[in-house]
């Protein structure tokens, strides 16, 4: 039997007026595939979070972007984005999803339960973006900010020292590479496309092809659409430099 959601509206410190964003923030896909239903969901609220999570992965970029600006204003635009890379990674995404407990609430289809969908740590960094996008949206568009920063500074970014953070310890983003990559060389923007989706519904393999431009490409597979993108890009990134270095 699942946790109240009270209990993770009492972690979150916020009440939701919408109960049911609450409850499609917690929804992934792969309930959606499940014919029984569900003892959480009213038949308005049969909605997956994945749109919730593009919306989430936006404010989180917009406010960690804030937060390291504040903490190095006169850090230059390459170094703000590694540290930005750092604060908004998988690995605290994962550390917040423990730290609330969110397995414990996600909603999932059987197949996603047996396979242990519960502690994965894509669906569950994936979940935690769909939460912020949850926590904005239900205290509107001008407290919603300040209640996803609170959220924020208390679990994903908690105790972040800009000084104990040495240049090691800030992984390379090879989305944010490629793209500094291609502005030094005066390429186009580099896109990222989803060219073909295999598999059942709960354990879906993207392929994702990066593009600078009409001349150079590359495409990679992944369980979900960010690994995927980001192994492309790295690929891609590996044949730019490739190229400058002859």
């Amino acid at each position: 039997m699942r946790a109240p959601l009270e209990e993770l509206e009492r972690r979150l410190g916020h009440t939701f007026a919408d109960r049911e964003l609450l409850l499609r923030a917690l929804t992934h896909k792969s309930l959606l595939a499940d014919a029984s239903p569900d003892t959480y969901l009213s038949e308005s609220a049969v909605r997956d979070n994945e749109q919730l999570e593009f919306l989430g992965d936006a404010v989180l970029g917009f406010l960690a972007s804030e937060y390291v600006l504040t903490l190095c204003p006169s850090y230059p635009e390459g170094k703000l984005s590694k540290l930005k890379a750092h604060l908004v990674s998988a690995a605290h995404l994962l550390s917040t999803a423990q730290a609330i407990e969110l397995g414990d609430y996600l909603l999932l289809g059987r197949g996603e339960e047996m396979s242990g969908g519960r502690g994965k740590k894509a669906l569950l960094a994936n979940a935690v973006e769909a939460l912020i996008a949850a926590l904005y949206l239900d205290a509107g568009p001008v407290a919603g900010l300040d209640v996803c920063r609170l959220f924020l500074e208390k679990y994903v970014w908690s105790g972040i020292r800009v000084e104990q953070l040495g240049e090691a310890e800030v992984p390379v983003d090879a989305k944010s590479a490629l793209q500094e990559l291609a502005q030094s060389l005066k390429l186009p923007v580099p896109r990222y496309v989803i060219v073909q989706e295999t598999g059942p519904e709960h354990a879906k393999t993207f392929m994702v092809e990066a593009r600078v431009g009409r001349e150079f490409t590359a495409q990679s597979e992944g369980t979900s659409k960010k690994a995927a993108g980001q192994k492309a890009a790295e690929l891609l990134l590996q044949h730019l430099q490739s190229l400058q270095s002859k």
